[in-house]
């Protein structure tokens, strides 16, 4: 995984959501599409300098999951028994090995700059994601693919920004949906086909802002959302 191949992922995704080639770079869409998405931050590792990613900050003291296996392998974390006088001594000694794992990547391939990542495959910056492939600046989705800037979310295909989600696909800013396809802005909703703009409602077709339109004057509209989306 590297740079390329996220911008590669990305192209996938707006083929499919947008039906146009991506011409923005890597800043450019964490800017504009995962803003306010909580990913990885880029720390530190205490024992060795270089640059990792992490979950969690608070501590201040990182070790790579590479690095502190390395120990383990090695000197190991065993330290040997001494006298303990005060408290104080206590916390000094447990400061001294309670380094906070980074880049916690368990049965997957291809993954850079992402922290606690459980059987995902070509993941970029993303976190807390489980059972997925081919997924950009993700926090906490699962069984999906193809996805990008979305949050807490299962079962996805080709969506950018689709948060509390399942079952949706091709879409656009989606929330607290469920069976929701090549839809923009929608909230709330389910069983959703070609809709834009629409909140609390169910198996509808060619709606915008919750009202019935005649599907050629739907794709009108549509191509200058995705023009404003891509433009604004």
């Amino acid at each position: 995984m590297n740079d390329n191949i996220a911008l590669d992922i990305v192209s996938k995704i707006f083929t499919n959501v947008f039906e146009t080639n991506n011409t923005f770079t890597l800043d450019d869409i964490l800017d504009k599409f995962a803003f306010d998405v909580k990913l990885p931050n880029q720390v530190n590792d205490t024992t060795t300098n270089e640059i990792t990613w992490a979950d969690s900050i608070n501590s201040g003291k990182f070790i790579t999951n590479q690095n502190m296996q390395k120990r383990d392998e090695t000197i190991g974390w065993m330290l040997p028994k001494k006298e303990i006088n005060d408290l104080q001594e206590l916390i000094k000694i447990w400061n001294s090995i309670n380094l906070t794992t980074t880049e916690r990547l368990i049965n997957s391939l291809n993954v850079i700059k992402s922290d606690t990542i459980y059987g995902c495959q070509n993941v970029y910056r993303c976190s807390n994601c489980n059972n997925s492939k081919n997924i950009v600046f993700c926090d906490s989705c699962g069984n999906s693919e193809y996805i990008l800037a979305s949050q807490r979310s299962g079962s996805c295909n080709f969506c950018i920004r689709c948060d509390d989600s399942t079952n949706c696909s091709n879409s656009y800013s989606v929330i607290y949906s469920n069976k929701v396809s090549n839809s923009l802005f929608i909230q709330d909703c389910f069983d959703l086909y070609e809709c834009m703009f629409c909140s609390h409602i169910a198996s509808k077709r060619f709606c915008i802002a919750n009202m019935q339109f005649e599907e050629a004057e739907y794709y009108e509209i549509k191509k200058l959302i995705i023009d404003w989306i891509l433009a604004s």
